[in-house]
């Protein structure tokens, strides 16, 4: 992924307002994170804890995606799976909720998926973050097709939110 500037960030994102994209809290170490090694930006707000970010190049465009998690509960000390990246956590994967863009989103409509808690999926798949033992699946594909994979499956979520 290129790296992106705060103002890349704000602008990209089709779930949220002007407003609140002009008030959510980018990350300020932009300049430090692994972009190489990333398929998507993802963050939780400092701030708000129940809140979470994504910002994707997909078809050669910049998205972003406002999320929403629950708090911690009984249910995330079971093993899940990411329904991006195919890792699976004991309390590491969390349901995240994101408001349809457009009018859908206005009348209250959203839709969910299940994500590292810690939106760090391209940095499991890379191998270069750990989620302990067990947490990837023996697979016999390579490298890219697992990135590209991830790839897709990001893509079909965000297909839902602005559809």
């Amino acid at each position: 992924m290129k790296q992106l500037t705060d103002r890349d960030i704000r602008t990209a994102f089709v779930n949220c307002t002007k407003g609140e994209a002009k008030r959510m809290h980018v990350p300020r170490d932009l300049e430090d994170r692994p972009w190489d090694d990333l398929d998507f930006l993802g963050w939780r707000d400092p701030q708000a804890p129940d809140r979470a970010y994504l910002v994707a190049e997909l078809d050669d465009r910049l998205v972003g995606v406002q999320l929403r998690t629950s708090s911690a509960g009984s249910w995330q000390t079971r093993r899940s799976m990411c329904s991006v990246c195919v890792t699976t956590h004991t309390g590491g994967v969390s349901l995240m909720v994101a408001p349809k863009a457009g009018k859908a989103g206005q009348q209250g409509n959203s839709t969910g998926i299940y994500l590292c808690s810690d939106l760090a999926c391209s940095l499991y798949v890379r191998g270069l973050k750990d989620a302990g033992v067990g947490s990837r699946l023996h697979e016999s594909l390579t490298l890219e097709e697992k990135v590209r994979r991830t790839l897709d499956n990001l893509a079909a979520f965000v297909a839902t939110v602005t559809a």
